[in-house]
């Protein structure tokens, strides 16, 4: 079911996007880059997070952190990730194939600066095994997301 609203996403929003199904598993960060035969950073992953009674996702480079400091300021609560069950629930998408595409409901999506560092990133599709190739700026055009910057560790000047 998730693959398929991912499908449909791309077919109605971006025809021109292919899917990737990499035939082994992509489900977590050092296996999609693997898999991809990519840098991690390249990886876009997909936080599903809870900042005050607001339920949002965070894309981030592979290889970034999500810092709670930055996080706070720029949502004004804590972040508290959710547990696999509601991530499944809101999304569709399973745990290791969250994506913000073809969500079942509207839901606000961030997109973190981390990402801006490459000239195409490879997000999750809704399975365990598939992903797509975008540059980060139709990423985050595809899904009205938001940047922000909740890294961990950059250094000013970077």
């Amino acid at each position: 079911m998730s693959l398929e609203s991912v499908k449909a996403f791309f077919a109605a929003n971006a025809p021109d996007v292919e899917i990737i199904d990499q035939g082994a598993s992509t489900a977590t960060v050092p296996l999609a880059a693997q898999a991809l035969g990519v840098k991690e950073g390249q990886i876009a992953k997909t936080l599903a997070i809870k900042v005050g009674d607001e339920r949002v996702l965070v894309v981030m480079a592979g290889d970034a952190r999500l810092d709670n400091r930055k996080t706070k300021a720029a949502f004004g609560a804590r972040p508290r990730m959710l547990p696999a069950e509601e991530v499944l629930e809101l999304t569709s998408h399973p745990v290791g194939g969250v994506c913000p595409f073809g969500l079942p409901q509207p839901m606000k999506v961030y997109c973190d600066i981390s990402l801006k560092a490459f000239d195409v990133v490879y997000p999750a599709a809704g399975s365990l095994t598939s992903s797509v190739r975008l540059t980060p700026a139709r990423l985050a055009e595809l899904v009205d997301a938001g940047w922000v910057d909740v890294r961990q560790g950059v250094v000013v000047g970077e």
